[in-house]
């Protein structure tokens, strides 16, 4: 994906989501993510282009596309609220560090029912479940199967596998493929059948030009 695909994505965004709230969060979006960690900023845009790709194919209508749209690109807006020693720490994370960072979907969607919007308060419980698993192994809420939106589980995917494919401080990317016979092993159990079927065929079909 170019530069200018990108600005006109978040550009995008940005309107959708300012036509709802009635003022200007540019500044906000632009600088606080990348503030904290410009890693988080790029993931969540490679998660929306993805995310849409995965919601067309599975056929969701105009206001559920808006709503997976801006909950892909603020899915990771709560770790606003983690502290720098656990977001930021270049190794793996401790146990207690792994319960710190599972608490980003609460502050995300808490962040998020502030600003008093009807859509937002949609976009709010799909960022809270988007660590929610297929076999109710996940987190907040422990939700199962079909408890889990249908936006929550599509980004739960494309998170997942945009993740373990590209490089982070404390290891190398994995080959898509390895990445996607992960995924795969783990449909019916962290991950909606549905969704890691409908990854697989984006990827058979051709991904998004940024992906490897």
């Amino acid at each position: 994906m170019t530069k200018d695909n990108d600005i006109q994505n978040y550009q995008r965004r940005l309107s959708l989501l300012e036509s709802h709230i009635g003022f200007k969060l540019e500044t906000f979006l632009q600088h606080a993510l990348k503030a904290r960690d410009s890693y988080t900023q790029e993931h969540s845009d490679r998660v929306v282009a993805l995310a849409e790709v995965m919601g067309n194919r599975l056929n969701l209508g105009d206001h559920d596309m808006d709503v997976l749209s801006l909950a892909a690109g603020f899915h990771d807006i709560g770790k606003l609220g983690i502290p720098d020693h656990i977001l930021l720490k270049p190794d793996n994370l401790s146990g207690e560090e792994y319960e710190g960072i599972k608490k980003h979907p609460i502050i995300g969607a808490s962040m998020l029912r502030s600003l008093g919007d009807p859509l937002l308060d949609e976009v709010a419980v799909c960022v809270l479940h988007h660590h929610e698993h297929w076999d109710g192994t996940g987190y907040p809420d422990g939700l199962k199967g079909e408890q889990i939106p249908i936006i929550s589980r599509i980004i739960a995917v494309v998170d997942a596998f945009d993740a373990m494919t590209t490089t982070r401080n404390y290891r190398k990317p994995l080959e898509r493929n390895t990445a996607l016979e992960m995924i795969k092993s783990e449909r019916e159990k962290q991950f909606c059948p549905d969704a890691v079927q409908t990854l697989l065929e984006v990827c058979r079909d051709g991904m998004p030009p940024y992906h490897r």
